[in-house]
């Protein structure tokens, strides 16, 4: 694997059965990330290959190639699995990873610093936006259009409206 920048797309969390497979947690949303004969690199990066793979109930079940015995699994439970940057498909406009948006000052219309998106949360209904501020203090930036009013990637910065209860105090 090159130098370049990485993205997680996944973790094993354990082995499964004794035949090699083992069980992930799948952080990509990209249906053709996680299919027979994909690629995907561990975090010193080493290459694996999977040779097969398959839904078991909530979990996505894959065997690598070279990973043929439970042994072999288990000493795979815990790695974070990533693929380069450039693998990504493009974006539209107004669309971002979650990756990109990690870092980025969250300040309101007001400019109240919310804090440093530390993390985003997925959610059926939409993503959550984790801001954390000098303090330690978190708030939960839902990502609503109606809430979000410029998000700037490169600037690293995010603008969003005030919210009475949100990022605003309630009205008295």
């Amino acid at each position: 694997m090159t130098s370049e920048p990485t993205v997680v797309v996944g973790k094993i969390t354990k082995a499964h059965g004794v035949k090699g497979e083992v069980a992930v947690e799948v952080r990509s949303d990209n249906p053709d990330r996680f299919t027979d004969g994909a690629t995907v690199f561990t975090q010193d990066g080493r290459e694996l290959t999977m040779e097969r793979v398959h839904a078991h109930g909530q979990r996505t079940l894959v065997r690598f190639a070279g990973v043929t015995d439970r042994t072999a699994a288990e000493a795979l439970a815990g790695t974070v699995l990533e693929i380069p940057e450039s693998w990504l498909p493009e974006l539209g406009d107004g669309e971002y990873w979650p990756f990109e948006l990690e870092g980025c000052a969250i300040v309101t219309e007001a400019g109240l610093q919310l804090g440093i998106v530390s993390e985003v949360i997925p959610n059926p209904a939409n993503d959550l936006w984790v801001a954390v501020d000098a303090d330690g203090t978190e708030t939960l930036v839902p990502a609503l259009r109606d809430l979000i009013v410029e998000v700037d990637v490169a600037g690293k910065r995010i603008l969003v409206r005030d919210v009475p209860g949100l990022t605003a105090p309630e009205d008295e």
